[in-house]
């Protein structure tokens, strides 16, 4: 017990050193530290309230509290890479998202498991998205002069979800449930993925020699750039929120 104590003593010290390590005027290192903090209270927040909901809720909550879980131990260690390096750290970026993002595709399924989907969306959705990650990764950390066409492919992944949830099996089979509740959240959640995500490309897109490059012109993307920021508060906005509209949806199903 006093050995736990002193753990949980020496991990808050840690925690107030790094918050005094951080530059004033570096917004990007003050996200990663927010982020990391705001996720971690998050996935907290998400695992103690799947106590609160019916058993059919329960899993995905868990999901939503591992995708911010995860989330803030990656920008943990991508605060302290930055603070050492001041370069972005795109290796562990993409190591989440890899993580992460095939995560909320599986919030989709699940909210329209009742209504008849079947594990081939399940795959469907998560293949498009480890497409659409793996390429970006290396459109820009391997292969960084063929950025365009590795931007091609991995919009391709972006493009099948977007289908899938906008027309395809998804969207339907969340038409024809009975429950306002999933039918209204659903929507919600199809809005963090047409518009939340779209700070993602976009980042891309602004790397030298692809299409928005002339946005960055000036600044050097081998270091950290306005971009992190960006992707610093659509990872908290997007994770967060994405979460917090599936608690919403299942606290709403389930005292009904």
């Amino acid at each position: 017990m006093l050995s736990s104590y002193r753990l949980t003593i020496n991990y808050i010290k840690i925690m107030f050193l790094d918050l005094l390590t951080i530059p004033k005027d570096d917004p990007i290192a003050f996200t990663f530290f927010t982020g990391y903090m705001a996720m971690f209270a998050a996935s907290i927040f998400f695992f103690f309230e799947r106590g609160s909901v019916d058993g059919k809720w329960k899993l995905s909550l868990l999901v939503s509290g591992l995708i911010t879980g995860i989330a803030a131990v990656h920008y943990y260690y991508m605060r302290d890479y930055y603070m050492a390096t001041g370069e972005n750290p795109t290796a562990l970026r993409y190591i989440d998202w890899t993580l992460t993002v095939p995560l909320m595709c599986v919030e989709f399924y699940l909210l329209t498991k009742a209504a008849g989907a079947t594990t081939n969306l399940l795959w469907k959705l998560i293949f498009a998205s480890v497409l659409m990650l793996v390429a970006g990764y290396i459109g820009e950390a391997v292969s960084p002069e063929s950025n365009v066409m590795w931007g091609i492919i991995s919009t391709v992944g972006w493009a099948i979800i977007i289908y899938e949830i906008y027309m395809g099996e998804a969207s339907k089979l969340a038409a024809e449930s009975k429950d306002e509740h999933v039918k209204t959240g659903y929507k919600i959640m199809r809005w963090f993925t047409l518009v939340g995500w779209a700070i993602y490309p976009i980042g891309y897109m602004m790397l030298p020699g692809n299409l928005l490059a002339g946005l960055a012109a000036g600044a050097d993307l081998s270091q950290s750039s306005p971009v992190d920021l960006a992707y610093n508060i659509a990872d908290a906005i997007n994770k967060i929120g994405f979460g917090l509209v599936v608690y919403s949806i299942a606290k709403g199903a389930s005292s009904k």
